[in-house]
């Protein structure tokens, strides 16, 4: 029985679907994302580091007074906005990049709202950073699971859950919550912040170096 004649038009058509079916792995998100951030690896380092010097600055001051606090929460706020927005920069062009951007910009502006009212009450007070910190905390989940299982997304993780649990934290304990402790609570999330990035960052460097 004679053989069937060949079909060039056929192997092309599942090499196609073979190929649409098995992604490369720097289309990933966790690829793409990781990628960006190596490009940008020294601007994620210094992040990481301002982030870090806030959260200590939280630390080593502990608040005194209600219109103490606001100002300094303001200004930390604006500090930690200014952190955010610029690492959005260095996964632009990726999922989170709006994400991160977004929050940058609602730790900006609610930092500057705290530092021209810092009349304002300690409950509500509590309640802003309350939410700002859980909203924080859920797209460092967002960014970690993107990047998992890339090296790297475990520091990421433990930020998240870190600022979820202060957001959650603040939000139980509006009435009862001290300067001291509020100032400790937003210095511990900040500081955990930096220090993933700081971490994402040396793994990227190692990974530069082929070690």
């Amino acid at each position: 029985m004679p053989g069937l004649p060949a079909l060039p038009w056929l192997g092309q058509f599942r090499s196609g679907r073979n190929a649409m079916a098995q992604p490369t792995p720097d289309s990933r998100p966790g690829q793409m994302i990781f990628a960006a951030l190596a490009k940008k690896n020294d601007r994620l380092y210094w992040g990481g580091v301002a982030m870090a010097i806030v959260g200590a600055l939280a630390l080593l001051f502990p608040f005194g007074a209600t219109l103490a606090i606001a100002i300094m929460a303001g200004w930390l706020l604006i500090l930690a906005g200014a952190v955010t927005i610029a690492d959005a920069f260095t996964v632009e062009g990726t999922g989170p990049f709006f994400g991160q951007l977004l929050i940058g910009l609602l730790k900006l502006v609610l930092g500057i709202y705290l530092v021209r009212h810092p009349d304002v009450s300690m409950v509500l007070l509590t309640l802003l950073l309350a939410a700002v910190f859980v909203i924080d905390g859920a797209a460092q989940l967002a960014m970690a699971f993107e990047l998992r299982p890339v090296d790297g997304w475990g520091w990421l993780l433990l930020a998240g859950i870190v600022a979820i649990a202060v957001g959650i934290l603040l939000a139980a304990e509006l009435d009862a919550m001290s300067q001291i402790t509020l100032g400790i609570l937003l210095g511990v999330s900040f500081l955990t912040s930096g220090l993933a990035r700081i971490a994402v960052s040396h793994r990227l460097t190692a990974m530069a170096k082929g070690r």
